[in-house]
């Protein structure tokens, strides 16, 4: 069945956040400080969404309608109105409507999005796995959360789809598949073809 929550604070951005994906935000606009407070006092997520059009500050922007739900893992607050958050990314959702208060925060009623069986990790992604593994020993807690779950083609997948340098409307796309197998082969085969381009650049 699905599930559907109400009034769900946004927190559109530049980025594109995965389930189970580290978010470190620097927050210092009055809206996204109280709806921090909120979620922290509370112990709720709020939702994080791409830009589409706009920016991160200022007026709301334009966002996609696919995210993923952050949940607030550490904060800290050297300096008066400036607060240091990490985040780490939950459930994906699906944006059903919204409305924007006063001080410009979106607040929305989202649809869980249900994630398929997670697998293990198909030796024809071995190549996936085996990059992964190489980030993981090089940048471990710097990048990722533990456990590292390199077995899990869902884990493995959104790790990459994270860490590769390829454009925001790529990793949208790849956020809104919900078949974890079908996220690996799309990396895959843009690591083949990177390796080739190389390839044929050092001849």
């Amino acid at each position: 069945m699905t599930e559907i929550r109400k009034d769900v604070p946004l927190f559109p951005l530049n980025t594109v956040l995965f389930p189970g994906g580290l978010l470190p935000l620097r927050i210092f606009e009055q809206r996204y400080l109280e709806m921090a407070k909120g979620c922290l006092r509370d112990g709720t997520p709020f939702g994080v969404c791409l830009i589409r059009a706009g920016a991160e500050v200022g007026t709301p922007a334009t966002h996609e309608d696919l995210g993923c739900l952050a949940r607030i893992t550490q904060w800290d607050m050297q300096q008066l109105g400036l607060l240091q958050l990490l985040a780490q990314g939950a459930e994906r959702f699906r944006v059903l409507a919204k409305r924007i208060r006063a001080d410009g925060l979106i607040l929305a009623d989202i649809e869980l999005l249900a994630e398929n069986a997670d697998a293990l990790m198909p030796e024809k992604f071995s190549a996936c796995r085996q990059l992964l593994e190489r980030i993981v020993a090089e940048h471990g807690e710097r990048l990722f959360a533990k456990p590292y779950l390199l077995d899990s083609s869902a884990w493995v997948g959104a790790r990459l789809a994270e860490v590769l340098p390829l454009p925001a409307s790529a990793k949208q796309k790849l956020l809104e598949l919900g078949d974890s197998a079908q996220r690996l082969e799309i990396l895959q085969r843009l690591l083949v073809e990177s390796a080739q381009t190389s390839n044929r650049s050092d001849q």
